[in-house]
């Protein structure tokens, strides 16, 4: 199932997204007679999203052709959600950007960063060039979505905590961090340094990840393509590392990485493709 958080009349509401129609989940609610959250992450945090999901498989796909829809192409998208507990990131992820980068096999543990709020914006909404920075880099990831709290999960079991996956694109100032390893953090903090969205498709959709295709595009161009089979640490593998370090939380997002990156100026769009979501894209402005 695919779903999205979409405004209609300056409210953000979450809806299910079936071929070119938009259906908002106020919309089955008030035609099915349901009481779904109509918030994305009120959806997650309340654990409905497993009863939506069973709806739709069941009964509502056929329905939601008839109830009154919004056209993909008219449809104003916002972020899936604005406030996750968690936004973290896995740094080069790809066996080919790690030796690009480092010239040495990958180390034992993955690098890992988080991202905070503040920095959190949707799909064509603004990447602000920050004036600290002289050469700013924005790459496309697979991005996991947590649907439940979870504690020291084995990889195998993983899977059962994966509420689904979207689009994400993370931005660096890359000439900070360069300056020294230990600014990783701080180069990767400024406002508008994260977006996710817009289509959020559950786990349910996918039996093998080995095959889907990250791809960052600058200004319509292909930079970068890889497949999650090219990951160093599967998605599965990224779950259980982080959930030994810390409780993860339905809504949580794991950046997964990228297969690379590209630097970004004032007046440019860059994108994240991957097959089956709307590719998420964001224009570039320089506030300096």
């Amino acid at each position: 199932m695919k779903l999205a958080t979409i405004q209609t009349a300056g409210i953000e509401g979450a809806a299910i997204v079936i071929e070119e129609q938009v259906i908002l989940i106020q919309t089955i609610n008030e035609q099915e007679k349901k009481k779904w959250c109509t918030d994305l992450y009120e959806l997650l945090q309340t654990n409905q999203l497993s009863e939506l999901v069973d709806w739709y498989k069941y009964e509502g796909e056929s329905k939601l052709s008839h109830l009154p829809s919004l056209l993909v192409e008219e449809a104003a998208f916002a972020p899936l959600y604005r406030h996750p507990r968690s936004i973290w990131g896995v740094g080069m992820n790809y066996f080919d950007k790690a030796l690009e980068l480092t010239g040495k096999p990958p180390e034992v543990d993955p690098i890992i960063f988080m991202k905070p709020v503040t920095s959190l914006i949707g799909h064509g909404e603004a990447i602000t060039l920050p004036r600290q920075s002289r050469q700013v880099t924005a790459e496309a990831e697979l991005a996991i979505i947590i649907g439940e709290s979870c504690k020291d999960i084995a990889e195998a079991e993983a899977h059962s905590v994966i509420a689904g996956y979207t689009t994400a694109i993370d931005v660096t100032a890359k000439d900070i961090h360069a300056k020294n390893p230990r600014f990783l953090q701080r180069s990767k903090s400024y406002d508008t340094f994260f977006s996710f969205g817009p289509y959020f498709i559950t786990a349910d959709e996918y039996t093998d990840l080995k095959q889907i295709i990250v791809k960052t595009v600058l200004n319509g161009e292909e930079a970068h393509h890889n497949t999650v089979a090219n990951m160093m640490y599967k998605p599965s593998f990224i779950v259980s590392y982080f959930s030994q370090i810390m409780t993860l939380n339905p809504g949580d997002v794991i950046m997964t990485g990228t297969p690379g990156s590209v630097v970004i100026r004032d007046g440019d769009f860059v994108e994240c493709q991957i097959d089956g979501f709307k590719a998420l894209r964001n224009p570039v402005f320089d506030s300096k």
